[in-house]
């Protein structure tokens, strides 16, 4: 359909379905994406064959620094998202022009690396395309203008739902969307890993591409089992939300790769294994004397945090599959007090002053005074909290919590049951 179509569709309401699928309200939804409409018009002049994509930003759930261990992690996809207005061309060239950024262009006729486009988005585009082209599968090019809402820094991953949303146009354009969603998932890793050059899990695009709560098993990375676990959270009496604690990520580094080696040197001093994974527990458990002298107890410490979060992960998927959120809440504080105390990712010992994480979790279990759960969110040091209130309490939380850390820093998140999607 042309632009103008396309627009009064939207207006009109029929994509209501979809919008109260993916979001909270269908008025701002729409007005999002008419505006969208608007824009690509602006840039790319009008059409007769637009169409329409999300992907979204994900929550982790449970799991926290397990996956790089090869373990087991709960993660969930939020109605904050990547969309594009999507218009197919025969010129063999993708142009995206992502709202607040230039264009990117990438001709699809040299997929080679590029050393220039490290760190930048035309790398995730073409490795997106190179993933899908070295599996036998077709290619080719659009035009696109997308919004994103997906908070940076926020541990949402924005780059994952970018990453997933290229995937679902190409996979839907001109493969008659016959790659499944893990799969989708894991040509989005290999963007970012091999073209983009940054080295992750499958977590992130995992979340985004599957949809809804998904547990996963990385024991075999390469292929690792996924299960989506179907529960209407809004029913459980709680709103789900990230707070914004403002730390700055750049010096960080070191503090998350110390996490990953401390951890590998207990795997390894435990019958040189790669991954705390591959270690049996209670061989771990009855060789502490001799890891503390060898690794130092950080590292001690941070293999116990494995080994009992990754039992919390599969108390966890249980408790949502049989909608037990009392449970499910309570292993989220576990969880919570774990990463505090033997993870030691909530701030960085470099920068002692800036403990933003730690004052959002104190003021936050002071307001709950026993009720619903906070922790830490994704990779930790710095940057968001994650916080289930109850909803009767939601409105006096958010301006408690924005009273410290500024407007706009409580973000209320939904769980929208699907991953990458085309709006139709």
């Amino acid at each position: 359909m042309n632009n103008q179509q396309l627009k009064q569709k939207i207006l009109s309401g029929d994509y209501n379905k979809d919008f109260e699928l993916l979001y909270s309200d269908n008025k701002v939804a729409a007005e999002r994406y008419s505006k969208a409409v608007d824009s690509f018009t602006n840039l790319f002049g009008e059409r007769d064959n637009l169409r329409l994509f999300s992907a979204p930003g994900r929550t982790e759930i449970g799991g926290n620094h397990t996956d790089h261990q090869h373990g087991c992690v709960l993660a969930g996809s939020v109605n904050l998202d990547v969309i594009a207005v999507v218009s197919q061309n025969d010129e063999n060239i993708i142009r995206i022009r992502s709202e607040g950024y230039p264009m990117d262009i990438v001709n699809l006729d040299n997929l080679s690396i590029s050393a220039d486009e490290k760190g930048k988005s035309a790398a995730l585009i073409r490795g997106v395309c190179a993933a899908f082209k070295n599996n036998g599968l077709n290619i080719g090019g659009f035009d696109a203008y997308t919004v994103s809402n997906v908070l940076k820094g926020s541990g949402l991953s924005s780059s994952a739902a970018f990453e997933v949303l290229v995937a679902n146009i190409i996979n839907s354009v001109y493969n008659q969307n016959k790659v499944d969603a893990v799969t989708i998932a894991k040509y989005s890793q290999f963007a970012e890993c091999e073209y983009f050059g940054k080295p992750c899990g499958l977590l992130d695009q995992m979340a985004s591409s599957v949809g809804g709560f998904t547990y996963a098993d990385f024991y075999d990375p390469s292929n690792p089992v996924v299960e989506k676990i179907d529960v209407d959270f809004s029913k459980s009496g709680y709103t789900l939300c990230v707070v914004d604690t403002g730390g700055n990520h750049a010096d960080l580094t070191n503090d998350y790769a110390d996490i990953t080696k401390e951890m590998k040197s207990v795997s390894e001093f435990l019958g040189n294994k790669k991954h705390l994974r591959n270690v049996d527990e209670n061989e771990f458990y009855s060789q502490i004397g001799p890891l503390r002298k060898s690794c130092g107890d950080r590292a001690v410490l941070r293999a116990f945090h494995y080994f009992n979060e990754s039992h919390r992960v599969e108390i966890q998927k249980e408790a949502l599959k049989n909608a037990d959120f009392e449970t499910f809440l309570e292993e989220v504080t576990s969880s919570g007090n774990s990463s505090y105390k033997y993870l030691q990712n909530l701030y960085s010992n470099s920068a002692v002053r800036e403990q933003g994480l730690c004052l959002a979790i104190a003021l936050t279990k002071r307001f709950l005074g026993g009720k619903g759960a906070c922790r830490v969110h994704g990779g930790g040091f710095a940057g968001t909290i994650q916080c289930y209130i109850p909803n009767a309490m939601l409105k006096d939380y958010v301006k408690m919590i924005e009273d410290v850390f500024g407007k706009d820093s409580c973000v209320p998140l939904k769980i929208r049951p699907v991953g990458g999607y085309e709006i139709k």
